[in-house]
């Protein structure tokens, strides 16, 4: 069931926005065998499933 609350789409969407992202500079770090993007993409989907176990009742 989704909520259309206002709070709970702007959660979705900065979760979204932050895999999205975390993906795309992990991928980019790992073609240019860069360890820093790499490490700044994982967290970045470690932030997002983060954010979506601790909102999530």
């Amino acid at each position: 069931m989704t909520s259309d609350w206002p709070p709970d789409r702007g959660i979705r969407r900065t979760v979204r926005a932050l895999g999205v992202a975390g993906l795309a500079v992990t991928a980019t770090g790992a073609a240019l065998e860069a360890m820093w993007l790499l490490g700044l993409g994982v967290w970045g989907i470690i932030a997002a499933m983060g954010i979506e176990i601790v909102y999530r009742p």
